[in-house]
């Protein structure tokens, strides 16, 4: 079994606490995709932030292949110049970023890069090729409440009011609707972050499905950013005691139980993990590919 870490390589413990910068009260420095690590199952969080050497992780899926594709072939639209951000310019972008991990074969490979090619043609006609972004895969870091949230966000977008948008790009099967922008934890962080590193109102966020086309909007307010940060709080509270609980002793599975269900399928660190083995089978690296 790995050791628990004392020090991760980019300098954090699971979640660090930051003292002297931001005042008298310490700071937990936070990244939305490790809070959600946190509630898909705390053994997972430790294997993954905590443990060092970390446990190996397993192979790629397809769909995880597939969406990194599409976000950097979107990245690279984005800088260039509006006159060459054409359908047929941002297609070639998606065979420029290729990669064939996880496919079952070929074949397979070969028909969803030309799905995705018709993707980002689409897309360059829609706001992510029309709209001149503030920010593109922009990294935060940024006070909020108690927490020192950090990450990359896909997109920044100006406003009506101008204020920003945050924009995250979704590939999965799932369409998201108006209701999935609002309770999502991580665009409501990046909300707030973005509004403190801009020193501009943020409060509009949306998913962007790219291969439907769809826009999932949601406006939030004081209160409802708001809860957001607490529940965020809270969860960071919880991982930050399990670390410190395992640093005084405790065994692994008692600071950091497992949490079975539908999420063990792809969880990277399967292979070490025995509940996760027996709760589910694991699917096929292509079986979950947008249909």
């Amino acid at each position: 079994m790995a050791s628990p870490a004392t020090g991760s390589p980019d300098g954090q413990l699971g979640l660090d606490l930051l003292d002297p910068d931001f005042g008298a009260t310490a700071l937990h420095r936070v990244t939305p995709a490790r809070l959600d690590t946190w509630d898909a199952c705390p053994r997972r969080y430790r294997m993954l932030h905590v443990d060092r050497p970390a446990p190996a992780r397993g192979g790629a899926f397809a769909h995880t292949t597939l969406g990194a594709v599409v976000h950097l072939a979107l990245r690279s639209l984005a800088s260039l110049p509006a006159h060459r951000r054409t359908p047929a310019q941002a297609a070639a972008l998606v065979g420029k970023h290729w990669n064939g991990e996880g496919f079952r074969d070929d074949a397979q490979a070969a028909r969803y890069r030309d799905r995705a090619a018709d993707w980002l043609a689409a897309a360059a006609e829609g706001p992510a090729g029309t709209a001149e972004p503030v920010a593109v895969e922009r990294w935060v870091s940024a006070p909020v409440g108690s927490l020192l949230v950090e990450g990359r966000i896909d997109r920044l977008d100006a406003g009506p009011d101008g204020g920003l948008r945050v924009v995250d790009f979704k590939t999965g099967r799932r369409v998201p609707t108006d209701t999935d922008a609002r309770d999502s934890r991580q665009l409501a962080l990046y909300a707030v972050a973005a509004g403190e590193v801009f020193h501009r109102r943020c409060r509009q966020v949306e998913l962007h499905h790219v291969p439907t086309g769809t826009v999932a909007v949601w406006e939030h307010d004081d209160s409802s950013l708001a809860g957001h940060v607490s529940a965020a709080e809270a969860t960071a509270g919880r991982a930050a005691d399990a670390v410190a609980a395992l640093a005084a002793g405790a065994g692994p599975d008692e600071a950091f139980p497992p949490r079975t269900g539908e999420q063990c399928g792809t969880c990277p660190v399967r292979r070490h993990c025995a509940d996760g083995r027996a709760a589910v089978p694991e699917p096929r690296p292509w079986d979950l590919l947008v249909s």
